[in-house]
């Protein structure tokens, strides 16, 4: 984990699962308290979970910087979002491939990051989901429509060449997974990644 912030990740993203939301299991509370010792980086919770208004502030208090919870999970969303950001955390909307970002047009408002899956969420490893460039575009055309400054965050299936087309499209963070933590030298993939987005952002300016 040490390697992260020397070669300029900003965020450490952690996958909740709970087994019901998505069929897989990964890790809770506990765990993310023992990141928060090991790290100055801010925390990114994603929580795949069922009625993730019940734990949102407990990831807050346990060491999160920022939340993101499944519009598909909550029927709640407003309350949800308020009550993480009075926590004193970023709050943020997670969508499943399938959900349209149209769904946010009532919430975009009030989000500091829109997170869009480009897998089915649950397991590492899977292949990008092409269609998730449209939606990167679509949701940057609400953003820039109402003069909003929330992130746009892209996460399944990152590699240099789509970090690239998705920084291009309006994507603003990149979630990566076994990309780096499965790359025969990890560090060195984070930094091409870092790179390729550099690149993208450089040649829009």
């Amino acid at each position: 984990m040490d390697f992260l912030q020397s070669e300029g990740a900003d965020v450490v993203h952690v996958d909740v699962m709970d087994g019901s939301f998505v069929p897989n299991i990964t890790f809770g509370l506990p765990v993310v308290e023992s990141i928060r010792h090991r790290t100055e980086l801010p925390i990114d919770c994603h929580l795949m979970i069922v009625e993730p208004s019940k734990y949102a502030v407990d990831f807050v208090k346990a060491g999160a910087n920022w939340v993101s919870v499944h519009q598909e999970a909550d029927l709640h969303l407003h309350r949800t979002i308020e009550t993480v950001r009075k926590a004193g955390a970023k709050a943020g909307i997670a969508l499943n491939p399938s959900t349209p970002v149209e769904t946010l047009s009532d919430m975009l408002d009030g989000l500091d990051f829109v997170l869009l899956m480009s897998v089915n969420p649950g397991f590492g490893g899977q292949t990008f989901i092409e269609n998730t460039m449209k939606k990167v575009r679509r949701l940057e055309k609400l953003r820039d429509e109402g003069g909003l400054s929330f992130i746009i965050q892209v996460d399944g299936g990152i590699n240099e060449t789509n970090a690239q087309a998705l920084v291009r499209a309006g994507a603003d963070c990149m979630v990566a997974g076994n990309a780096i933590f499965k790359a025969p030298n990890p560090a060195e993939a984070l930094r091409g990644i870092k790179r390729a987005m550099e690149s993208s952002r450089n040649n829009q300016s």
